[in-house]
C-alpha cells in the first residue's frame, strides 16, 4: 500500500493499492476468503428470471423442499462487513452528526454523539472503508472523502474511520475472495474478528480524512475578498485597412 501525497481534491484522499502483487498480498483478501467459501458452497447463485409456470410447476412442498444437510451459519465475520455504495453510503450518513448537533463543528474526536462500544455489529461504527477507484466514473466514490471526514468526527481521533483507495488489479482479487461478480466498496466495522492486525495496520499509515472547507466553517472567522492585480501590456491597435 502506496500513500499519496494530501491535497483539497477528492481523488487525491484516497490510499491507494495498486499493482498485482500488492494485490496478492492484501490483507484484506484472505480475510474475506471464509465469506467467499461459504458462499461458493452454501448458497447458490441466481439463475436470473424464470417464467411463472415453470417457478410454479416445479415448486415442491415445505415437507419435500427441506434439504437434508441444512447450511452452516454463515461467518461471524459477516455481520461485521458491509459490501456495496449503497449500503456503505447509507451507514456513514448516519454516522456523521446532524447539522443541529454541536458535534458537526467541534473538534475531530471531541464530538458529543461519542456512543460507548454497542455489542449488535449493526450498531459499530465504520473503522475502513475500502473504494475501488478504477474502471468506474468517479460519480459512484466521490462523495465518499466528505463522508467519511464527517462521520470521522464522531468518532475518537485515533479511532476515526479510514478510507484506502484500490486499484483494478486488487478489485478483481477481492471479488474472487468474495464470491460475488464485482467489488465496488468494502466496510470494516468496530471489533470485527481477525481483523485487528489489518486495520492497525490501516490506521498507522492512512491519516484520517481532512475537508478544508469544514475546517474553515469551523473557525469561523470572516474572508475578506481579496484581488491580487496582475501588470500586463496591451499593444497597439492594429490600424483598420478600408
Amino acid at each position: 500500500m502506496t500513500r499519496t501525497p494530501s491535497s483539497s481534491s477528492s481523488a487525491s484522499k484516497f490510499i491507494v493499492c495498486s499493482g498485482p502483487a500488492a494485490a496478492d498480498d492484501l490483507p484484506a483478501r484472505s480475510l474475506l476468503a471464509p465469506l467467499g467459501a461459504h458462499r461458493r458452497s452454501f448458497i447458490p447463485a441466481s439463475k436470473g428470471k424464470r417464467k411463472r409456470s415453470k417457478r410454479a410447476q416445479n415448486r415442491e412442498t415445505p415437507a419435500a423442499a427441506a434439504p437434508a444437510n441444512p447450511a452452516p451459519p454463515v461467518p461471524e465475520l459477516s455481520a461485521y462487513v458491509d459490501v456495496g455504495l449503497a449500503k456503505i453510503s447509507r451507514t456513514l450518513q448516519a454516522m456523521s452528526p446532524s447539522r443541529d448537533e454541536p458535534g458537526l463543528l467541534q473538534q475531530e474526536g471531541s464530538s458529543a454523539k461519542q456512543e460507548e462500544p454497542t455489542s449488535r455489529p449493526d450498531d459499530r461504527p465504520y473503522s475502513v472503508v475500502f473504494a475501488a477507484r478504477s474502471g468506474r466514473s468517479s460519480a459512484f466514490h466521490c462523495h465518499f472523502p466528505q463522508m467519511v471526514a464527517l462521520a470521522a468526527r464522531s468518532q475518537k481521533a485515533d479511532d476515526a474511520v479510514r478510507l484506502v483507495g484500490l486499484s483494478k488489479a486488487c478489485e478483481d482479487r477481492l471479488s474472487a475472495a468474495l464470491g460475488i461478480p464485482r467489488v465496488s466498496s468494502i466496510a470494516l466495522r468496530e471489533g470485527a474478528p481477525q481483523a485487528k492486525g489489518l486495520v492497525d495496520f490501516v490506521r498507522e499509515h492512512v491519516a484520517p480524512v481532512k475537508v478544508p472547507w469544514l475546517e474553515e466553517a469551523q473557525a469561523a472567522q470572516f474572508l475578506e475578498t481579496r484581488i491580487d492585480p496582475v501588470p500586463t501590456k496591451i499593444g497597439s491597435k492594429k490600424p483598420r485597412l478600408s
